[in-house]
This record gives structure tokens, sequence and C-alpha cells, in this order.
């Protein structure tokens, strides 16, 4: 029968008062393996380290474990645990029953956690093995810990065997949310999931994405690294490095190790640093850092963000910048209370209180020394001891606010919470009311595991709302804590919180340090890449160059990995930052290039009108009967359309226009290049002599308007070809990608031979007009047009040969650059062959008569005359000697006098004035007659 109420109480105090502790197989149980105990009706097992390793690891027989480096921290909660034990008990909240407590140091050990669980576990002395443990009865109930996952990890696969309830405050490594493997732990805090999850959301929003990872080889820091991999990559935070060190502190190579990951650091360009790592390991490796003066951004994780000894350690200011995120924790005035005035539980005694006493109190001067002895406590312990040590005589009795002073005594609220977890399990279990628990309190423990996983399962401690997850997780928040200066030291300053549940992070306005007087700076592998370009990936994510968005696409944000393409309708330049309609480009009616090019076609054509209505007036002198009025009329209509040309040039360009105008300048332009063509000609069959035969079929070929239409005509149907074949059409070609202009012009047909061709057809007409009036440039002025011509054909080829380049080379501005030639070629006409004759005529000079004009050319050309020269007495009236071989012909002057049919009556009588038609029927006769008689 078990023993309940007094009856027990009083075994647990008989065996404390006999001073024998009790030995199990030759062990000794009280002090060497469990440093902590108080009877009750339901025992508590706590595993918590209060000393920071063991020693001689590497042992060879399997002996007791021997534990040094007393750890004030962990001793801190072990106290929160008891202290909230005791508290339960004093409140009456299970009425009728007492609990108790069995706590072994685990010493940061797994292997010695798992001495201290079978000790826990033994029933009457022993832990027998049997098949079915459903009916297994140990005097704990459940056990509260381990500190470290590592230790969890371990201990939580042997209580799968007895489903013992193992309930950590601390131990957050992601794999115990794993209920295969861990049926039966559970815990007061979050996953490290949701810990990485934190620190990455939190290197994100300050703009950090190329930072280092220091992790220990335990189970914490491994599975916290890979953890941290999944969303370090989810916020574009990339690893510049990733060093891992041994968490065993006694080893050997642990200094070398540390040395070596410091060099690491240093040489590395990244400038924020994760540690997930215990306090222990991060001390070493801040010594190595403060030694060679390296100041980096610490990211902190649980397990040492508010390491109180590491606030305090010499040097720390030097390090740089450290912030990182830590459970929930709310400091308690009656734990605050309990820690002035520390004492075992009565009933009970408590060997890790003694230990701190000892240390705080006792007086060791001799430890102060240049060479202490080895029995000493580290150099770090010795700073805990207290001014007045000396003076005291006994110090288990002595009592202070050091631990208030030198704690954070706010990390106790998860392990209180645990405690306060355990109570209200039990409660419902054992089926207490306000008055009694009728429950049976030697239950198997899987049935208190059984209520603590009910989905039901729930209370309020301290304004926090407890409960577990399907995976045994308190899921709450996280606080943010950055360091801050104070003095030589650090203290800890709240600047945010991470909500597990929301999975978001709330951070103050923090716009500087503590320990330099900046902005936060983004310490970043690349600069972030502007709106209107996007990342290039180098060889991770984090390192890219930046290259700007192609023509078509845009990136309207920073840090874009791929350009967006512009909706249909738009585009975009090269490194825009958004899409935009393009804009059409044509000679619109209102801008001032056309304007100006309007003006100038409607000026031209009112000049030739003037030039028309001259002509008209004074076509009966002398200039104008030279000029031959009808022929120019005709060119001055031809140079009429070419002007109307021009105005089809402008507005928005369609088939029809593209069509008309190439047209209309083709047909107007080659009528008066024809005309002029024709005036050549008769100069040319005039004054240039050929012999009979040649000179009859040459005159035969001198029909003024047969030429002038069937010169007119062949380029009627070159266009006609032209326009079946390959017509003028709006040009498709697509609008430049560099361009944000479409533009808008017509195409001279696919091949642009057509276009080629009529052009070269009036380059053609042009040329041999040209050629014409150069044959007879000697002529003087006073009787022929040859002067004029040349220089507007002159005119007209010059234009177009520079009309060549410039079409070809600015292809954007064919239809302005094809119009301005038309407009200076038309008036190169004007200018070279109209206004002259129109300001002869206006100025009313009189014309030489052809007697007088031949004379004058004789007495210019010849000089003096050859003696051998005779007369012809047939032409008296002209006293023209006759020379055989000059250039002269008077046959065919006379011919085309008498036997066209261009010149008028009044034409006639400019020439013939001083001769009568017999005379010159006689000279005709004599001179065919002769061969070659010329003056």
């Amino acid at each position: 029968m078990q023993m309940r109420g007094p009856p027990r109480r009083f075994f647990w105090a008989l065996m404390l008062v006999s001073g024998f502790p009790a030995l199990v197989d030759g062990c000794d149980f009280a002090e060497s393996v469990c440093g902590a105990e108080a009877p009750g009706d339901v025992v508590i097992g706590v595993l918590l380290p209060c000393h920071r390793k063991v020693k001689d690891h590497e042992r060879i027989r399997p002996g007791d474990f021997h534990c040094s480096d007393f750890n004030l921290e962990s001793f801190l909660r072990s106290l929160a645990t008891i202290h909230e034990i005791e508290a339960i008990n004093a409140a009456g909240f299970l009425p009728g029953l007492r609990l108790g407590y069995l706590m072994c140091d685990t010493c940061a050990s797994a292997s010695k956690a798992l001495q201290g669980v079978g000790h826990m576990l033994q029933v009457n002395g022993s832990l027998n093995v049997i098949c079915d443990y459903s009916d297994f009865r140990p005097t704990v109930k459940i056990v509260l810990g381990a500190l470290y996952s590592e230790v969890s990890i371990a201990v939580a696969r042997l209580m799968n065997v007895y489903m013992v309830p193992l309930l950590s405050s601390t131990s957050s490594a992601p794999d115990l949310s794993n209920k295969q493997r861990y049926l039966s732990f559970m815990r007061t805090v979050p996953s490290d999931e949701h810990q990485t999850r934190a620190v990455a959301r939190m290197m994100h929003h300050f703009g950090w994405n190329w930072v280092g990872v220091v992790y220990g080889d335990d189970a914490y820091g491994s599975e916290a690294f890979h953890s941290f991999l999944g969303n370090a990559e989810a916020n574009d935070v990339c690893l510049a490095y990733q060093e891992v060190l041994p968490h065993y502190f006694n080893d050997s190579l642990s200094l070398q190790n540390v040395k070596r990951v410091a060099k690491v650091i240093r040489s590395s360009g990244a400038q924020v640093v994760l540690l997930i790592l215990k306090a222990e390991l991060v001390e070493l490796l801040f010594k190595e850092m403060i030694g060679t003066n390296t100041s980096r951004i610490w990211i902190s994780t649980d397990a040492w963000t508010k390491s109180k000894f590491l606030s305090e350690m010499k040097g720390i200011n030097e390090v740089g910048d450290i912030l990182g995120f830590t459970f929930v924790s709310e400091e308690s005035e009656p734990f605050n209370n309990y820690l002035k005035n520390l004492t075992a539980t009565p009933g009970g005694y408590n060997r890790f209180i003694e230990e701190y006493k000892n240390l705080r109190f006792n007086c060791s001067s001799e430890c102060f020394s240049t060479k202490p002895p080895s029995y000493c406590p580290t150099p770090e312990l010795l700073t805990m001891k207290s001014a007045s040590a000396c003076k005291f005589t006994d110090p288990q009795v002595q009592n202070d606010d050091y631990l208030v002073r030198a704690l954070d005594t706010g990390v106790s609220f998860l392990h209180r919470a645990a405690v306060w977890a355990t109570a209200n399990a039990l409660k419902k279990l054992l089926k207490c009311n306000s008055s009694s628990c009728s429950g049976d309190i030697n239950f198997p423990p899987w049935k208190l595991l059984e209520v603590l996983k009910n989905d039901t399962f729930g209370f309020n401690f301290e304004n926090h709302s407890i409960k577990f997850d399907k995976n045994g997780d308190f899921l709450s928040y996280y606080n943010l804590i950055m360091w801050e200066r104070d003095g030589d030291h650090r203290r800890f300053k709240n600047i945010g919180k991470y909500i597990v549940s929301e999975e978001e992070i709330k951070i103050e306005n923090i716009t500087r340090f503590s320990t330099a007087n900046t902005t936060i700076p983004p310490y970043r592998c690349s600069d972030h890449c502007a709106p209107g370009s996007v990342k290039k990936i180098l060889n991770v994510s984090c390192c890219y160059n930046c290259t700007l968005c192609v023509e078509g696409t845009f990136s309207h944000a920073p840090d874009l990995a791929t350009c967006k393409a512009c909706p249909n309708g738009t585009w975009a330049l090269k490194g825009w930052t958004q899409c935009g309609p393009r804009s059409e480009s044509y000679l619109r009616w209102t801008e001032a290039h056309p304007i100006i090019m309007i003006a100038a076609a409607v000026f031209g054509i009112l000049l030739l009108f003037v030039t028309a209505v001259i002509f008209l007036v004074y076509r009966d002198s002398p200039p104008m009967k030279r000029a031959e009025v009808r022929l120019s009329c005709v060119m001055m209509v031809g140079l009429s359309v070419s002007f109307a040309s021009v105005i089809c040039f402008m507005g928005k360009p369609n088939i029809h226009l593209c069509r008309a105008r190439q047209l209309l300048y083709a047909l107007g332009f080659t009528l008066c290049v024809s005309c002029i063509l024709v005036k050549a000609y008769r100069t040319f069959l005039a004054f240039l002599p050929f012999g009979q035969l040649t000179c009859r079929r040459l005159h035969k070929l001198y029909k003024p308007a047969a030429l002038v239409i069937g010169l007119t005509a062949l380029q009627g149907v070159i266009c006609l070809l032209w326009l079946t074949l390959d017509s003028p059409d709006i040009d498709p070609t697509p609008p430049s990608p560099q361009s944000m202009i479409i533009l808008i012009q017509c195409s001279e047909g696919a091949t642009y031979i057509g276009f080629g061709v009529m052009l070269a057809y009036i380059a053609l007409l042009a040329l041999v007009g040209f050629f014409l009036a150069a044959k007879g440039r000697k002529v003087p002025q006073e009787f022929s047009e040859t002067g004029y011509i040349i220089f507007s054909m002159l005119m007209y080829l010059f234009v177009w040969v520079c009309f060549i380049p410039a079409y070809i080379t600015n292809h954007g501005n064919a239809a302005p650059v094809q119009a301005t030639a038309i407009l200076v070629s038309t008036y190169g006409v004007i200018f070279c062959h109209f206004l002259p004759k129109c300001y002869e005529a206006l100025r009313g000079s009189e014309t030489d008569t052809l007697e007088c004009v031949l004379r004058r050319w004789r007495g210019v050309s010849f000089p003096k005359p050859d003696p051998a020269i005779r007369t012809e007495s047939d032409v008296p009236e002209l006293g023209l000697p006759t020379v055989r071989g000059d250039r002269f012909s008077i046959t065919s002057t006379t011919t085309m006098f008498t036997n066209t049919g261009a010149l008028s009556r009044a034409d006639s009588e400019v020439f013939m004035k001083q001769m009568s038609y017999r005379k010159i029927d006689a000279c005709k006769n004599k001179l065919r007659r002769r061969r070659s008689i010329s003056i």
C-alpha cells in the first residue's frame, strides 16, 4: 500500500535527520546524483544543469560523474521551479496533497542526465526491465527539463519506453516536435523553427542579406542551423560562411577551433554573424574577438540572448552590436523575495543552495592570490564573492539580493509556467475540488501525459494563456532584445517581438545602434537593384549584378528577379519603371516644319502664277519669244503639280496619299524637264553642224508637242507599272525598340525599284537636257536659253544627288527629306529659268536681230579671218564668210527656220527681219549644192 500524507513525509524526514545518505547499489544517491529533494505525495523530477560541464569527459571506467564550474543562471532556473512548487503547496492548490521534488544536476551532459533519470524512475531501489510498462508506477510522475535540447533528446528517447512526461522550458530543437520520435516530450517554448524564421525576418527587416553562421555540433545547433537555412532562403538571406564548433568545453581542440572560426569571421566581408551556440562557447569566441579588436553585428539565439555573465564580461563593448530573440519572460516579485532569503525546503535539502552560499559568502582569500590552490573556483566564479565574505562565520545562514541584481529573473517565467501546467494537469487527473482530491496519487505517469496532451487542456498564468499544440509546443511569442551599453557592461532592452501564431515581426523604429553613432547599415553582398533593373544572380542569390530591363519590359520595384513584359499597346525603354503608350510621329499640320513647307509650296504656286501672267502679258517681247511662251507655260503647269505633291506629304499618311504624292511629283516634274529638254534640243539643232543625212533625221525628231507628251507618257507608264507591281504603301516596319515613337510614313514599295526608276528617268531627262545645252554653251545668251537650262538642270541634279544619301541615312525622316528636295529643285527651275526672263521682259531691253547676233558672234569668234576664206555673194544681207569645217551651219539654221512648225510668224520675224524670203530660198538652194560651206 502506498503511503500517503503524514506517514510518507515522516519517512523522508527520518532519512534526512539520520544523517546517512541513502545508498543505491553503492551509489550515494543524495549527494552524487541528485542534489536537491523535498518529500511529497506526488514527486516532480527536475533535470537542470547547476554545473557547466563534467570533468574527465573522456573517461574509460563507468564511474561516477564529477561536475565543475557552477552555473549561476541555470541554478536560478532550478530555484524558480522549486519556489513555484512550494508556492503551490502553500496556496493549497491541490487540497490534501503536497508536491515534492527530486532535482538532479545534468552538468550539461546527456549521459549524466540519463543517470539521474535512472534514479528518478527506480522503484524500490531498482529499475526492472519488463515487457509492458502500462502499470509502471515510479515515485517521480513527471520530469521538468532539460535545459539543452541535446540532453532533452537523449532523455526523451528513454522516456518513450516508460511514457513518463518530459516537460522542458528551454529545449527548442525542431526535431523535438516530431511526435513519432518523442511521444512523451512537451515544452512551454516554441520550436526553433519559429525562432529561426524570426531571425530571418529580422535580417530581412534590417536589410542584412549577407551573413555568417557559427553553430554548435550538438542537436540544438545543427537542427537550428538547418532550420535557418530554409527560412533564410525564403527571406533572401544568404550565407557568406558556415562554421561549426564542438560543444564539449573540455575538448582539447576547443580553443583551436575557436581560433579557426574567429579567423574565418575576420577574413569574411560579412558584417552580421549568427551564433547558434551555448553561452560558454560564445564567451570563448568573444574573448578571441576582443583580443583581435574585431567588431561585428552578432545575432543571438535564446541560448544566450539574456546571458548575464556574457553581458558583464570584460571588453564586451568592443565586440560590436548584439541583438537576438528570447522566450517570453516576466519577473515575479514573490520569486525575487524568495531569492533574497534562500533556504532549503523544510523537510528537504538542497546541496546547490549550499554550494552557492559557499561561493558567495565563504571566505576564500587564498583564492585571490597570484597562485590560487587547485580547489579554488574559476576567476569568473570568484567575481560573485561577497565583499563581506570574510566577516561571516556561517555562510549557510547568510542571504542578500545578489541573484536579483546579477541575473535576469524574468527568464524564470516559463519554468514557473511548467510547474503550474503540471499542477493543473494533476488537479484534473486526481479529480480535485475545493476541499480534497479523490484520485489515486500512485498513478502510472502515462495518465498524466494523457491529460497534458488533451486538446481541451489549458490554463491562464500571469495574464498568459498556456495551451499546447498538437506537437506539444507552447506557441507564444519571442522578445527581440538589444544589448545596450551600460558603462563597461551591457543591459538588455526589449525592442520588439515576433508573434509565432501570426508569423509577424514588430520592431520599434530603431535608427541607431547602441555601440555606434550611425544609422543601421544594410549589410548586403550586393546593393539594391533600383526599379527599372533586375538582379543577375552570380554564384549565390544574394550576390548579383544589376542589369537594366530591356526594351519592352519594366520593373516597378527594387530587387526584382525578372522584368515584366509591357501590356499590349504600351512600351518601355531600357531601364524604365513603367510602360506607356507610344506616340505617333508624322508631319502634322500644326507643326512648324510642315507649316513652313506648305507655305513654301503655296508661295511657289503663287510665284508660278505671277510668272505665267508676266509671260502672257509680255508674250510679244523678244525675251518671251526666245523663251517659247507656250512651252514655258506647260513647264509652269508641271512645276505647280510638283508643288502640289509637297502638300500630300503632310498629315497622317495613308495608302492614297502615299501614291498620290509620288505620282504628282513624277508626272509634274517630268513634264517640266521634258519641256526643258525640247528647248535644249532646239538650240542644239539650230547652232550645231551635222551631215546632211544626220541633219534630216534630227530635224524630223524635233516635234515639241510629241516629244513632251511622249516623254511624260513614258513616265506615266513607269508609274503605272510601279503602282501595279510594287505600290507605295504605309511602311510596315515596326518601331525601333529604343524609341517610344511609332513612325507612320510611306514605304515606296517593298524593293524601292519603282521609286528608283522613276527618279532615274527624270534624272536621265535632266542629264540629256544638260548635255544638249552644254553643247551649245558658246551660243550668245541673247539668242538662246542654254545658260538658264544649264543652271536649272545643274541645280536639279545637285539637289537629287544630295537627296540619295540623305534619304538613305534618314529613313525616319524620309518624307520631309523628299519634300524638301522637291521644293528646292522646283524653286531652282523657277529662279534659274523663269525669273531672269521676267526680269528681261519687265526691263524692256531691245533684242538683237539675227544679223546683229551673228555679226557680234563672228567678231568674237574670228577676229582675224583667214585669207582663204571667201564670201558668199548670194547672201549679202548676212555678209557671212563661208569657211569649210567651221561649227556654224547655215543649212541647219535655215532649215530650222523654214521647215519647223515650232516657230511662229512672230518668232520668224525676230531672226528674218533683214532678209526676204526669196533671198533665203536662193541662199538655201546654193547651200544645198555645197557639201560643207560654213562661216
